[in-house]
């Protein structure tokens, strides 16, 4: 199959300045700015994300702020809110899913893919934070492993830990061989595999 790499989504703006001003608050990176055939083209990426946003204005059958649902993937969904709200950015409180519907606060076993928290930008586009701690099977390609922040790659060493701590205590032998253990525990987990006995 070919490749098809999803690397940018269009949101809706009405003032392309205002929409600029407020993600360059977030700290996400600005890629472009410039006019290409009579258009303003500007680029943002979020920290960590392979997909980036471009702002569209002007078009009728998509109005400033109709891209709802917008996720946004992040390893610790209170540090995130934290620092959304150190930028100025308002979020709803942190909520998860249950087979009722919808709960206040995290995921009661911090769940991976279960907790969120919602803000959205000047025109109302809707984003949606999501706790990721552990990837489903399948959902990194295998073999691979990739942090996007360092506080990603420090829960992954932390859980890491504890698993070979419990590994040296089912083999009753200390682990000379541990950093490697680490990687294929760490990459077994993005990717779905099997952990390391």
């Amino acid at each position: 199959m070919t490749a098809l790499a999803l690397e940018v989504v269009t949101i809706p703006v009405a003032d392309l300045d205002r929409a600029k001003e407020f993600y360059a608050g977030l700290g996400w990176r600005l890629d472009a700015d410039f006019v290409l055939g009579g258009r303003r083209a500007i680029q943002f990426t979020p920290p960590g994300s392979a997909c980036s946003i471009h702002f569209s204005t002007g078009n009728p059958a998509v109005p400033p702020g109709s891209a709802q649902g917008l996720f946004l993937v992040v390893p610790d969904i209170a540090a995130a809110r934290d620092d959304l709200a150190r930028r100025g950015v308002t979020t709803g409180g942190i909520f998860h899913l249950t087979p009722d519907g919808r709960a206040d606060g995290p995921a009661p076993d911090r769940g991976t893919y279960n907790s969120y928290s919602a803000f959205t930008d000047p025109d109302g586009n809707g984003w949606l934070l999501q706790e990721v701690t552990t990837r489903l099977p399948g959902r990194i390609d295998p073999g691979t492993a990739s942090f996007a922040t360092v506080a990603e790659l420090a829960g992954a060493l932390r859980r890491a830990e504890a698993a070979h701590g419990e590994h040296e205590k089912r083999t009753g032998v200390r682990d000379e061989d541990w950093p490697d253990w680490y990687a294929r525990f760490m990459v077994s987990e993005q990717d779905g595999t099997a952990p390391p006995s």
